[in-house]
């Protein structure tokens, strides 16, 4: 049976990653997600784990990496300026094929920005904000639950396809406090471990690396890399909500996508067939998914806590098949579901 909690967000990812198994946590402290290492400090020790407040940013994802090489389940967090610190020593994991969870409890900038939620890491998380031709699993969660479950699936993904995973929440989702079902962690499935490095006494040496100088040999490799970023997308997750009739379709990641939910209702009963589209991956994007709802509905809405990003993959997705508009809001201000009820209203009555 479940043992549930009452937790805010940014706890209940804590308390995901030592149930996955997570027995090193390096980091540097940031406001919205300064919960994640005081509770990791708390309770990694209890469970024979370590923890370690490095000296910067770019000091803890480099210990990440350094001890996910020797097979050990580790994460990092911290929040936008900070994960722009990190993006360096992430590309070097995934080019080193290296797992490790990175969460990012995103803030608003671009800069120093604040501590107000925003979802303007988007692209930066997406992209690969690092050098390089490569790519991250990325999960969205949009409750303390999803929190919970998806740092847990983030350290599954980041084994199986030995890569970084990022988690990309947001101010609201680490602040905000709701009851969580903590679940017995299952057996893990068994990985290929023939990388990791643990000495090699008695065998012949191993070696993780990104630097490849022979003719061809990194050409090799990155193809060899693409292959596997293109296997990821059999791991793509969305939510679909009262889509089967819906005239238009909202489509929303994160903690707005609650807010649109609510809106969403709201058309309902006014008898507007109002439906929602929520990507938990947002790398793989759920694009098949889109696909198929532009065959029967007539226009998308995309909503952010941005001035737009993930619009453009809905575009690209879509490749004109339906309209699609755009409602963001930048830092600063959070929209209120009527305000987005009413950015609903109006496109349903431009279709008219």
């Amino acid at each position: 049976m479940a043992n549930r909690k009452l937790v805010n967000g940014n706890e209940a990812i804590a308390m995901g990653a030592i149930d996955a198994g997570c027995r090193l946590y390096f980091g540097y402290p940031i406001t919205p997600q300064n919960q994640i290492p005081e509770y990791m400090a708390a309770h990694l020790p209890k469970v024979g784990g370590v923890f370690l407040q490095a000296e910067s940013e770019i000091a803890s994802i480099n210990m990440v990496m350094g001890a996910a090489a020797t097979g050990v389940r580790v994460m990092t967090s911290s929040s936008s300026p900070g994960i722009s610190l990190k993006q360096e020593g992430i590309s070097y994991m995934a080019g080193s094929e290296i797992p490790g969870v990175i969460v990012n409890m995103s803030r608003s900038g671009p800069g120093l920005g604040g501590i107000d939620p925003s979802q303007g890491d988007y692209f930066q998380a997406t992209r690969g904000g690092g050098h390089g031709d490569y790519r991250t699993l990325v999960l969205a969660p949009h409750s303390v639950q999803e929190n919970y479950d998806l740092t847990i699936k983030a350290f599954d993904l980041a084994d199986r396809y030995r890569n970084p995973v990022v988690v990309l929440g947001d101010a609201i989702l680490g602040q905000i406090k709701e009851p969580v079902a903590l679940k017995p962690p299952k057996p893990r499935k068994e990985q290929d471990r023939e990388w990791v490095l643990t000495g090699c006494e008695g065998r012949k040496a191993r070696l993780l690396k990104s630097l490849y100088l022979s003719d061809g040999e990194l050409t090799k490799h990155n193809w060899r890399l693409y292959k596997k970023y293109q296997k990821m997308r059999k791991e793509v997750m969305f939510e679909s909500v009262r889509t089967e009739d819906a005239e238009v379709i909202v489509v929303a990641f994160g903690s707005v996508a609650r807010i649109a939910k609510t809106s969403l209702e709201m058309a309902r009963e006014k008898g507007m067939r109002v439906g929602l589209i929520r990507p938990i991956t947002l790398y793989p994007f759920p694009t098949e998914a889109l696909q198929k709802a532009a065959g029967f509905t007539k226009k998308f809405i995309v909503i952010e806590l941005n001035t737009g990003q993930m619009v453009e993959d809905v575009k690209l997705s879509l490749c004109d098949r339906a309209k699609v508009e755009f409602f963001g809001k930048p830092p600063g201000a959070i929209p209120t579901p009527d305000e987005l009820f009413k950015e609903i209203k109006k496109a349903l009555k431009r279709m008219s």
